[in-house]
């Protein structure tokens, strides 16, 4: 069974098409007009092992929060047809992940309750073009859309780079972690038996 999906959302605010494939080898062709939105994306794909493809047109004169958003919309769209009907996968997945003085959390259930907690203070307004409260609004559209509870959690951390790219990876690894599949699990991983 191909674990893949592809999408396509055009608005009047962007224009956004995306593949992935959660059985990859950490892939990845992103564009989205956004430089450092790109790097996170990246990461994300490559640390999880997913194969991404983004290409994403969008208002970015105006500023990134839409091209960032409707990413985050496809993007959890794409993750919750590609799992399917989610038999025989872990369902949960934590990941810590340092990058250099900063350490982030990240913890996931695929369990179609869609939830967000996120805790993390930036002390910039921005990184490269991305506003850094966009990051948040980035994991709310992504776990809202693939039905996902999600925890994010910058431990500690000074650099504003350093603090996302820990959550990005992070993020990636503890997907993997929940989309794997492990042959001792019949049916869903849950006593109602669906998700």
């Amino acid at each position: 069974m191909e674990r893949k999906a592809e999408i396509k959302r055009k608005t009047n605010e962007t224009d956004i098409s995306l593949g992935i494939n959660i059985d990859g080898e950490g892939q990845s062709k992103v564009n989205t007009g956004i430089g450092f939105f790109d790097h996170m994306l990246s990461l994300f794909a490559k640390h999880g092992l997913f194969d991404l493809r983004v290409e994403a047109a969008g208002d970015i004169e105006v500023d990134c929060h839409h091209t960032v958003e409707d990413v985050g919309i496809v993007l959890g769209q794409a993750i919750n047809k590609a799992l399917g009907d989610k038999k025989s996968i872990k369902r949960y997945g934590t990941s810590f992940v340092p990058m250099d003085e900063s350490l982030a959390m990240v913890s996931c259930d695929l369990g179609g309750r869609p939830f967000v907690v996120f805790n993390a203070e930036f002390t910039q307004s921005r990184v490269g073009e991305m506003d850094t409260e966009m990051v948040e609004e980035f994991f709310r559209a992504v776990a809202f859309n693939a039905g996902m509870n999600l925890h994010v959690k910058v431990l500690y951390g000074k650099n504003n780079h350093h603090m996302i790219e820990a959550i990005f990876k992070a993020f990636g690894r503890a997907l993997d972690e929940a989309s794997t599949m492990d042959n001792r699990i019949k049916g869903v991983m849950s006593t109602k038996g669906c998700i």
